[in-house]
């Protein structure tokens, strides 16, 4: 593993558990964080970029072009997430199994388009 993976690797664990984290706290009115919540989120949020700008430094390589194209997969990256997320829910909050199963099929079918979407079919 390349030292470029590797500090990438573990600064995206930690910036999503820092993430993931905040979201819980803001989202969950049990633990009654919100504030922080939104603080640790943000600064998940934050060190993904810092994380991003790291990795792109260690590599040698530009930042992705703000372009239609990138533009149009992050949206739709972002959609699929959120479809896998209320199939999720529908499970299991809402104990409506099938839905569940079946939306949450359909956004792993669409996360699993994005590869040949990116990196092209040969």
């Amino acid at each position: 593993m390349k030292k470029s993976s590797f500090v990438a690797l573990v600064m995206g664990t930690v910036s999503g558990v820092l993430f993931a984290l905040g979201m819980c706290m803001a989202l969950l009115p049990e633990w009654n964080a919100f504030t922080e919540g939104i603080i640790f989120g943000a600064v998940g949020i934050v060190l993904s970029i810092i994380t991003a700008l790291i990795w792109c430094k260690m590599e040698n390589k530009k930042l992705p072009k703000m372009n239609g194209k990138n533009v149009f997969r992050t949206i739709y990256a972002i959609v699929s997430a959120l479809i896998l997320g209320v199939g999720m829910c529908l499970c299991l909050v809402w104990e409506q199994i099938i839905w569940g199963t079946v939306v949450g099929l359909l956004g792993i079918i669409m996360l699993i388009a994005l590869i040949p979407m990116i990196k092209g079919i040969k």
